[in-house]
């Protein structure tokens, strides 16, 4: 506590109307900054917080959370998207099934956990945005802040796409059958035939490239504009608009039906999928553990990757929602159970995608027994089969896998030289489980087709595809946020006037990836404009905070803001661990990329098949573009300020102390006199981290004139230091 502070409370004992007891309560005793403090009254409300502009006679109220419960809402339907639907579980199909889940929970608790506690810290603590928060800690870094509104834009350009291709799903699946329930009849004066496309592939994935994306052989075929795509873009962005317009305030209450709707239909798909035949089968493969694979180090870098973009780290999105909390609020407890909701919802999405795989896989099972059993009855009646290698007991009316498997052992046994001239399929459940599928093929294409043999498949269609527009805008509206909190704090604009002007730019550059070579681009930008630019991002941020600023003052920050230490655990963590892990991720990344040329999946229309393809030179000079123009802000800003070529503004933000109340930004004073504390300051950028908590006393005369009087008259009273210059430049 200051050593002043009782003194004035004695001296405004008579006048206030509310005890000042709590809000001297959690002042910081071990700051030696706050020597000379005075009370200043305030007329603010109790839940609100106050920012004020440096040089302006005007007070910004910056929003705060309705309750805990839409903030950690909000976080969970950020942290909570598609790759928790569609990435997961093919990661933990391919690595090792069950065995897979223990290299990712040693990785959420070395690098998931800690590193978003750091961003929630940090964001809570400083209260403002990406720009403003690593501007503060050290405005040489403060290019780390663009550059994660660089990866936010790019990545919402791509990702209202898919949820654009939702929407049109959802539109499309009120109709029974369902429109890609069976392949297309072409029909001309004569005959009608089964399209050939179609028939060659499947009925889903003629649907998805055909019907949907009208899908061009390569991506230096334009094609022109899908309009249906168009409309349904446009669908997505005013949605998102509209949701964001008033920030926090408008996108809160719309996180109670996106965050918490994806979960009622998780269960629900469970429970239905649970009740029909084979989901136990898939379910029981997808978690037999191969625990040879877990030694792999390629196991491990993918589970790293997966934890690091599951909490959607480096984003910016973590920062910007963590700035509208109250300083006091336990970031800590929201760091862990965010981080582990997002897990078992994981393992929840994986229950359900492979229960529904497994039913989809007996279905095609049984198909292949049918047609492979027509196969040997042909073979029987031409006398290339003996009638006596057929067990008594089968009955040819009602062959199921059992059967089949039985008959074809005999075959082996008896005509093994020529048992591969026979063509028969081995029929085999796990084969057809083994088909690894992720992204667009599992949610367009397997998810799909599985559906189509779902009782009520409209209904179980229609709550699917509204669950992935939800996901998605869970996601959307924390990257949105992630661009318009840190430029609205930095350049102080209209957030509404901000949001729309963002969201018109975005679909308007968002239309190539409408056009029938779209899918390319969205593949492209996928896989080069966010990987490598946000591994570098959170190395820097990791670096800045405990390496910069420092993790012992991190510390303290932390201990003052929560009211308790957290774990020696976290120390380690941040100044040891977690940067060496990063940078081994980042390497290994770097490397990956350098012995894989850049390639894209097309879908050759002819031969109704996908084929790898190498992007042409302008589309390669694409790709370095994107990596370079995300991380371009990091230097750019680092040199501009080593050189001096802008102004870093020692005595704002990067200057200033965080305590309670407002804080006045004062030039110092040879004076010790608490009353020269009070004349006639100017109000710094600086916004309070802790909850403004107001008390008021009457009028009274001062010995001082020139006073900074609240709107309705009552004086401000409030914490006021002096500007002190030997202050570290980044002293939280």
């Amino acid at each position: 506590m200051p050593k002043n502070s009782k003194v004035v409370k004695r001296e405004l004992d008579d006048d206030v109307t509310e005890s000042v007891k709590d809000l001297l309560s959690n002042e910081d005793s071990g700051d030696d900054s706050f020597k000379k403090s005075s009370l200043m009254i305030d007329d603010v409300q109790e839940d609100k917080d106050i920012d004020i502009e440096e040089g302006s006679d005007t007070e910004e109220e910056r929003p705060a959370w309705n309750s805990k419960l839409q903030y950690i809402l909000a976080q969970v339907g950020f942290s909570v998207g598609l790759g928790n639907v569609w990435r997961f579980p093919y990661l933990c199909q391919k690595n090792g099934g069950g065995a897979y889940l223990v290299p990712y929970l040693i990785l959420l608790v070395v690098i998931g956990i800690p590193l978003f506690f750091l961003e929630l810290a940090v964001g809570q603590r400083i209260r403002r945005g990406s720009i403003g928060v690593w501007n503060y800690i050290s405005p040489r870094l403060g290019g780390i802040g663009f550059a994660s509104c660089v990866v936010c834009f790019f990545v919402a350009l791509y990702y209202n796409v898919i949820i654009g291709w939702s929407l049109f799903y959802f539109s499309q699946s009120f109709q029974q059958p369902l429109p890609w329930d069976q392949c297309p009849l072409v029909k001309n004066k004569t005959t009608a035939f089964v399209e050939p496309e179609c028939e060659k592939s499947s009925a889903t994935t003629f649907y998805w490239y055909r019907e949907a994306l009208d899908i061009s052989s390569s991506i230096t075929e334009s094609g022109g504009l899908n309009w249906r795509m168009v409309t349904c873009l446009l669908s997505a962005w005013v949605m998102v608009c509209l949701a964001m317009i008033k920030g926090i305030q408008s996108s809160g209450k719309v996180m109670y039906f996106s965050s918490l709707f994806p979960y009622v239909v998780l269960i629900c798909f469970l429970v239905r999928a649970l009740l029909l035949k084979g989901s136990v089968d898939g379910i029981s493969h997808m978690f037999t553990p191969k625990l040879e694979i877990m030694l792999e180090p390629k196991v491990w870098r993918e589970a790293a990757t997966q934890v690091f973009f599951a909490l959607g780290l480096g984003f910016g999105g973590v920062i910007a929602f963590s700035s509208y909390n109250k300083r006091d609020n336990n970031c800590h407890f929201d760091a862990v159970l965010v981080s582990f909701i997002n897990f078992f919802t994981s393992v929840l999405a994986t229950l359900v995608v492979f229960a529904v795989l497994g039913f989809k896989a007996n279905i095609m099972n049984e198909k292949c027994v049918a047609l492979n059993t027509d196969k040997i009855i042909g073979f029987l009646n031409s006398g290339v089969l003996s009638h006596d290698l057929i067990p008594h007991h089968m009955n040819f009316s009602s062959i199921n896998a059992v059967d089949y498997h039985q008959m074809t052992d005999i075959f082996k046994g008896v005509k093994e030289t020529e048992f591969s001239s026979l063509g028969l399929d081995p029929c085999d459940i796990k084969d057809e489980l083994n088909k690894a599928v992720q992204g667009t093929g599992l949610a367009f294409i397997a998810f799909t087709e599985a559906m189509t043999h779902f009782p009520a498949s409209p209904f179980w269609s229609v709550m699917f595809f509204l669950m992935l527009v939800n996901l998605g805008l869970g996601s959307m509206f924390g990257t949105i946020e992630g661009i318009i909190t840190p430029l609205v704090d930095t350049f102080k604009v209209r957030k509404e006037f901000l949001t729309v002007g963002c969201c018109l730019l975005a679909f308007s550059i968002g239309l190539i990836f409408v056009q029938r070579s779209g899918n390319y681009f969205v593949a492209m930008f996928d896989d080069y404009s966010a990987t490598l630019p946000l591994l570098i991002v959170v190395v820097l941020e990791n670096i800045a905070v405990a390496w910069v600023y420092g993790t012992d003052k991190f510390f303290e920050d932390l201990k003052d803001m929560l009211g308790f230490s957290p774990y020696r655990f976290y120390y380690y963590m941040w100044k040891y661990v977690s940067p060496l892990v990063l940078l081994a991720l980042l390497a290994a990344s770097i490397i990956q990329m350098g012995m894989n040329p850049p390639t894209y999946s097309a879908w050759i229309g002819e031969l109704a098949v996908e084929k790898t393809l190498s992007y042409p030179p302008w589309g390669l000079a694409m790709c370095v573009t994107l990596v370079a123009f995300a991380i371009l802000p990091v230097p750019g800003v680092f040199i501009l300020r080593y050189f001096n070529l802008i102004e870093e503004d020692s005595n704002s933000l990067s200057a200033m102390s965080y305590k309670k109340g407002r804080i006045i930004q004062e030039n110092s004073s040879p004076e010790d006199d608490d009353t020269s504390l009070i004349e006639g300051r100017t109000p710094s950028e600086v916004p309070s981290p802790m909850p403004g908590k107001s008390i008021y006393r009457k009028p009274s005369s001062s010995p001082t004139t020139d006073i900074d009087t609240a709107p309705n008259g009552r004086y401000g009273i409030g914490y006021l230091m002096a500007d002190m210059p030997d202050m570290p430049e980044s002293d939280l």
